[in-house]
């Protein structure tokens, strides 16, 4: 069971996620908070594997409390799901360690497949947000850094920035997917990544990827 906590100002939308979610046999809500603050007071108490966590609300923002969090309890996985579809944001959230990152425009479907896919201890990142990296950086003159990966981790990677399931990557690249595994590790340990999320940021800001790559 996926325990799940809210972390939204308006109490229309965590409703109706609530509804949503509480129709899945696997997620439970354990809990709600209406600001990031309340959110720092009641993790404790309602101790959730997942965080759904918006990022405009009053006094601290869903990035400042993910950074914060993140820090106190690195276990819990945050999945941020926000209106704000500018890279900026997205960055920033990625930087404090989210593990996640979400539109709000997204069908309840993809929502609930997103929890899921954190709690399995991969990243989602919504393809649109992507797209908008890709197109930011094109005109970057970013060199880059010798990251030493091998041909085989490179083609992983590429997999890795859009998005796919290390079963997809799997089925692409015709291996084995504790074969994906072992090649997603020591790409995090090269890049010095901690996320699938963080990932894609170091490899469109530093050219590891094709720029059709998301579009």
């Amino acid at each position: 069971m996926i325990k799940l906590m809210l972390v939204d100002d308006h109490a229309v939308l965590r409703d109706g996620l609530r509804n949503i979610l509480e129709m899945e046999e696997d997620v439970q809500v354990v809990g709600e908070a209406v600001s990031g603050e309340d959110a720092l007071i009641k993790v404790n108490e309602c101790k959730p594997d997942i965080i759904l966590m918006d990022i405009n609300m009053p006094a601290r923002s869903g990035v400042e409390v993910t950074g914060i969090l993140k820090k106190q309890f690195p276990g819990i996985k945050i999945l941020v799901l926000t209106m704000h579809s500018h890279e900026e944001f997205f960055m920033s959230a990625i930087r404090e360690g989210a593990d996640g990152y979400l539109l709000k425009d997204a069908p309840s479907y993809q929502v609930v497949e997103a929890i899921r896919t954190v709690a399995r201890g991969e990243s989602v990142i919504h393809p649109s947000m992507t797209k908008k990296l890709l197109s930011f950086h094109q005109q970057k003159n970013i060199e880059n850094e010798d990251t030493a990966l091998t041909d085989r981790e490179k083609e992983v990677l590429f997999c890795l920035v859009e998005g796919l399931s290390n079963k997809e990557i799997a089925g692409r690249l015709f291996i084995s997917d504790k074969t994906v595994k072992i090649h997603v590790s020591k790409i995090f340990k090269k890049l010095n990544v901690k996320s699938r999320s963080q990932v894609v940021i170091f490899a469109v800001q530093n050219k590891l990827v094709p720029i059709h790559i998301g579009s």
